[in-house]
């Protein structure tokens, strides 16, 4: 079984997060346009294949750092990772996606993101 945070825990790592979501969420744009532009146009301002390797190691690494802090990556686009807890004697999901600017959600493990509510 992986890390279990509380919801302090999992809030004191939140700058690390949007700060690391932030470049994330970046780098994929410019990794779509640039892949884009390569292949319907054979070339980019953005760069070519040296630049789309860099940009995918560097996704990678960002990636990495979630899981190797217990942080689960859920999805890419939009950006969604869940840190696991436990509230009230249930095992839940504290629930991040993209956008968001602090951690206010959560979902039981057994119903996934359709059943986010609010953090008490």
């Amino acid at each position: 079984m992986g890390r279990v945070f509380t919801v302090d825990e999992a809030r004191a790592m939140m700058p690390g997060v949007l700060e690391r979501a932030d470049d994330f969420v970046r780098m994929r744009g410019d990794l779509a346009e640039l892949v884009r532009e390569l292949r319907d146009h054979g070339e980019s301002e953005l760069g070519g294949l040296p630049e789309v390797k860099a940009l995918e190691a560097r996704l990678e690494e960002i990636l990495g750092w979630f899981a190797s802090n217990g942080v689960e990556v859920k999805g890419v686009a939009p950006l969604l990772v869940d840190f696991p807890a436990t509230l009230g004697g249930v095992s839940v999901q504290l629930c991040w996606l993209e956008g968001d600017r602090d951690l206010v959600w959560y979902h039981r493990d057994d119903l996934g993101f359709a059943g986010r509510r609010p953090l008490p």
